[in-house]
C-alpha cells in the first residue's frame, strides 16, 4: 500500500463541549499512539481526511503524518479505527497508529469477490457472503486494500474457505484455515399453501348414539350376540289363567 501525506496540528482540547466546538469548526479530533513515541492528542481538517477516504476503495490507509511543530518532519501511520456519526455519516474521531516502515503489521482487511458464481448464473443459488473480513499480517508497504476473491466456478453448495485463497506477495492471511469465506446455496423451494375444503376423502365420521338418560352409548364390537329380550312376568300371568280354566 502506497502511503498518503496528511497535515494535522496537536489538540489540547479534550473535555466535550470542548470537541464539540472544534468539530463545528471543521476539524476531526484524532489520537495516535505506537511504541514509538507516547499517545499524542491531534486534530485534522475534515475535508483532508473525506478527500482521502473518497478516493480509497476502503478505509485502510497508510499515511505520512506532518504534524506540526513536530521534531520529525513526517510519521509512518496506519488509520486504525474512524468513528462516523449514527445518523450523518460524518468522521468524527480517528485513531492513528505510529508503525516503523521494517515492523509487520496486523490488520483486518475488506473481502471483495469477482465473477458471477456458476450456482448463480446457471442454478438459480444465491451467493453469501460469510466473512466481510480478513485478518492479515505484512509489512506497510504490502499492505492490500482488499483481498479479492474469483468465485466464477463456485458451483450450488461449494464454498470458498480461508485456506484457499492466495495472499498477495509479501502477505499472511491469518485465521483458521477451515473457515468459509463465500458459498452459494441453492434456491429456496416455495411454499404452496393447499385449503382445506372439508373431509378428505375415505374418511369416516364417527357418532354415538345417545341412551335415554342423555349418556352415550359404547360401540357394539363385531361379533357379539344380541341380548335376549325376556317378556315381562306381569304380562304373561294373564295368559296362564286362562289356560288353567279350558283345562
Amino acid at each position: 500500500m502506497k502511503s498518503v501525506s496528511l497535515k494535522a496540528h496537536p489538540r489540547s482540547q479534550v473535555q466535550r463541549a470542548e470537541v464539540t466546538k472544534l468539530r463545528r469548526a471543521g476539524r476531526v479530533p484524532a489520537t495516535i499512539y505506537g511504541r514509538l513515541a507516547k499517545p499524542q492528542n491531534l486534530e485534522i481538517v475534515l475535508d483532508d481526511i473525506n478527500n482521502l477516504l473518497n478516493h480509497s476503495v476502503s478505509e485502510n490507509l497508510l499515511v505520512d503524518l506532518s504534524v506540526e511543530n513536530d521534531a520529525r518532519s513526517k510519521r509512518l501511520a496506519l488509520v486504525q479505527e474512524i468513528q462516523h456519526h449514527a445518523l450523518t455519516g460524518r468522521v468524527v474521531h480517528i485513531d492513528f497508529h505510529e508503525v516503523a516502515e521494517d515492523e509487520k503489521v496486523t490488520v483486518f482487511v475488506p473481502v471483495e469477490t469477482t465473477g458471477e458464481a456458476a450456482g448463480v448464473k446457471n442454478g438459480g443459488g444465491s451467493l453469501e457472503h460469510v466473512l466481510h473480513k480478513v485478518k492479515v499480517r505484512c509489512l506497510p508497504k504490502d499492505l492490500p486494500d482488499q483481498i479479492v476473491i474469483d468465485v466464477s466456478a463456485l458451483e450450488i453448495g461449494k464454498s470458498i474457505h480461508i485456506g484457499e485463497v492466495k495472499a498477495p506477495t509479501g502477505v499472511e492471511i491469518l485465521g483458521d484455515k477451515h473457515l468459509t469465506l463465500v458459498s452459494v446455496a441453492a434456491p429456496r423451494a416455495e411454499e404452496v399453501a393447499v385449503p382445506v375444503a372439508g373431509a378428505a376423502a375415505g374418511d369416516v365420521e364417527m357418532t354415538k348414539e345417545k341412551k335415554e338418560d342423555g349418556t352415550a352409548a359404547a360401540p357394539a364390537a363385531k361379533g357379539d350376540k344380541k341380548a335376549e329380550v325376556k317378556p315381562d312376568a306381569k304380562a304373561a300371568a294373564p295368559a296362564a289363567k286362562a289356560d288353567a280354566k279350558k283345562k
